[in-house]
């Protein structure tokens, strides 16, 4: 980031009203930015911080000697429990019980002490200190994989069946299973051979699991691309029961070398969810192919279940590339009862490839299949479109009260909602400012006062854990408090995502920030760009962090990749370009504005897509429209990548939302338009057939 926190956490813990005066409006940003120009010049330094910062890398050296001697130079920083929490951590396991318990004691509610607690958790596990155990674990906050794990292995130990249950929802989790549940595991599966539980007394009746759990696994592993872990789970079974391993590598890697085997080949379980394998690997990339492969005599080797299970998979490949047969395999699905089998995505995708297609029925029946849970059907994407299908079979009451579920939803689908409902896009209400009083108890709160030293030593992944742990469970006054001491400390990111989670209160001056919208609406004037448009991609991209560099090297406020940035600044001219400038703010406004407006001329002007092309490459974003005219909002809807079509949502109602903020009332349905393939004008009377569509 650019800002530099240039108010040290003693003045603003001891001097709090100089700390806390008022500044201009965040949309004056020149002016912001002089008026602060005096305290930026030099950044203030607290006494300790270099102790802090040396007791740190000696910690991650694992020098417990040189941590000590910094510690004893740290003295009374607001940092200090960082330092203490260093200490105990480096040699957890050579600590005693009562040095942890007095750090806990000392720093209750914290964020290093729910760390601390959860090591020393696993560390108790382990050790099979179930006592101790059951003391902290029902203090912990958050979810742990494997500290649950180990909360199940205290149950089974005292003999309480109840923990099979648990055990099933973790087995059934797409991802690696904690070492104890994987034992646990070992006793339902292997009566023969059971690994006794730690401390087990008399042998305990329960319902032991067959292979048919293992195969269940198998199956969420491969969906979840990790081969790896599906692998090991086959090591419950027997080893005559288990998959030939070159086979399996083979259907992974090369599947159609599997897939051209004869079919009267498929005698065993092993040999048919090898094929299984391969030919959901084959239709990853071609799910005609994968589904040529599955038909005929080798489909009639599978019971009907597993039928309807591969045209699931097969169905949910060819509706993320589009493909029209996607439908007719859902529906073949249909025909043999099988629809208990798909699960919330795969209906996702049932309804998605629907839309496309303009069957607002199949649209209604995939979404009322779905769970009635937040990830199912009682996400605002499927309240918004179970609306849509309601609303194009003619049932406007039952339409209305889908839209009314989520109209209030400053969202994507709350805002295309409350246009379905004639309300008119506006702003709510803003909070009155904080208080002096509310200013000065964010401003002395230890959690954040913590995270701002962290931010300002330039520790900004700690800074940002200590932060949302700090806001969690605030209140609505207390969150706008805390965002406007993160905005006067110019960390734009924690102002605007602490804003955000506001409830009834709110104040989208702060929701939607706009640092540098001098920089940024300069550049966007001269590429003839929409400024709101720009900002809702900067927002998304790094909440007007300058300084922002992403997993995949992506930096500065527009997140330019090196190839992009370089060739945008060949095709500029840009003399003096260099990689180091990228992050400052001008450079990186003109090189970013230069490539969405290349973007939005190759594909037709439509800002959804250039939103898509933006994060996902023009090119993907290009083969995601249709040969006819497509509602924009469908569009954004069935973009394959999960990532891209969040991302694509979120910058189009960020855009509506800084347009908003700057006085100009938008309809996010006509800022989404018809997506056409042709020049827009050329399809003006399809697009407004399109958009006459409910």
């Amino acid at each position: 980031m650019t800002a530099r926190l240039t108010i040290s956490l003693l003045s603003a813990a001891l001097a709090l009203p100089a700390a806390l005066l008022p500044m201009p409006s965040v949309w004056s940003a020149p002016a912001a930015r002089a008026a602060t120009a005096a305290a930026s010049a030099q950044p203030v330094t607290v006494p300790g911080d270099t102790a802090v910062l040396i007791a740190r890398d000696a910690f991650r050296a694992g020098d417990a000697a040189k941590l000590a001697r910094a510690a004893a130079q740290v003295g009374d920083h607001v940092l200090l429990p960082y330092v203490q929490f260093w200490q105990l951590r480096l040699r957890l396991e050579d600590r005693r019980p009562e040095e942890l318990t007095q750090f806990l004691a000392r720093n209750p509610d914290t964020l290093l002490a729910e760390q601390l607690r959860r090591d020393w958790l696993k560390l108790l596990g382990k050790g099979g200190d179930w006592e101790r155990f059951r003391e902290q674990a029902p203090l912990v906050v958050g979810d742990d994989p494997e500290i649950s794990c180990y909360s199940l292995a205290a149950r089974w130990q005292v003999k309480d069946t109840s923990a099979i249950a648990e055990l099933r929802r973790i087995w059934r989790t797409p991802r690696e299973m904690p070492e104890p549940c994987a034992r646990l595991a070992q006793t339902l599966l292997h009566p023969a051979d059971p690994v006794p539980p730690p401390g087990a007394g008399a042998p305990i009746a329960f319902d032991r699991w067959d292979a048919s759990a293992v195969w269940e696994r198998f199956r969420i592993l491969v969906e979840a691309g990790q081969l790896a872990a599906a692998r090991r789970v086959l090591d419950y079974l027997p080893r005559q029961e288990a998959p030939d391993a070159r086979q399996l590598d083979l259907a992974w890697n090369s599947p159609l070398k599997v897939l051209e085997r004869p079919a009267q080949e498929l005698l065993r379980r092993s040999q048919k969810e090898t094929y299984i394998v391969a030919v959901s690997r084959a239709a990853r990339n071609d799910p005609l192919l994968g589904a040529s492969y599955f038909d005929g005599r080798a489909r009639e080797r599978f019971a009907v279940e597993d039928r309807a299970y591969v045209l699931g998979l097969l169905a949910t490949a060819a509706s993320r590339r589009h493909l029209p047969e996607a439908m007719g395999w859902f529906t073949d699905i249909a025909a043999m009862g099988g629809d208990a089998q798909l699960n919330d995505e795969q209906l996702g995708w049932r309804a998605r490839i629907a839309l496309r297609q303009g069957n607002w029925e199949e649209v209604r029946a995939a979404v009322l299949a779905m769970s009635p849970t937040p990830q199912g059907r009682n996400d605002s994407t499927w309240v918004y479109w179970l609306g849509r299908a309601y609303q194009a079979q003619k049932a406007d009451a039952a339409a209305r009260a889908q839209f009314q579920r989520i109209a209030a939803e400053h969202s994507f689908y709350g805002r295309l909602a409350a246009e379905e409902l004639g309300l008119n896009p506006s702003l709510p209400e803003t909070a009155a400012v904080p208080t002096s009083e509310e200013l000065a108890s964010a401003g002395s709160h230890g959690g954040l006062q913590r995270a701002l030293a962290l931010y300002r030593l330039e520790m900004r992944s700690e800074g940002m854990r200590e932060w949302i742990w700090a806001i969690r469970g605030m209140d609505d006054r207390s969150l706008l408090a805390a965002a406007e001491l993160a905005r006067r400390h110019e960390i734009w990111d924690r102002a605007i995502n602490t804003a955000d989670r506001t409830q009834k209160e709110h104040n989208f001056n702060v929701r939607y920030l706009a640092p540098y919208r001098d920089v940024l609406g300069t550049a966007a004037r001269a590429r003839s760009l929409d400024e709101p448009l720009v900002l809702g991609l900067v927002r998304q991209e790094s909440r007007f962090m300058s300084f922002a560099k992403s997993t995949v090297g992506a930096s500065g406020l527009m997140q330019l990749m090196p190839a992009t940035a370089a060739w945008v600044a060949g095709k500029m001219g840009m003399r003096d370009y260099a990689w180091s400038r990228v992050h400052h703010p001008e450079v990186n406004a003109k090189l970013g504005t230069f490539y969405l407006r290349q973007v939005l001329d190759e594909l037709g002007g439509h800002p959804v897509v250039a939103a898509a092309a933006y994060n996902a490459g023009p090119g993907r974003a290009r083969r995601w429209r249709d040969i006819r005219p497509l509602e924009g909002a469908i569009y954004a809807e069935t973009i394959p990548f999960t990532e891209t079509r969040d991302y694509a949502k979120k910058v189009m109602v960020n855009s509506i939302y800084y347009a908003a903020v700057q006085g100009q009332a938008r309809s996010l349905k006509a800022r989404l338009g018809v997506v056409t393939i042709g020049r827009p004008a050329e399809e003006a009377t399809a697009a407004a057939r399109v958009l006459a569509l409910p």
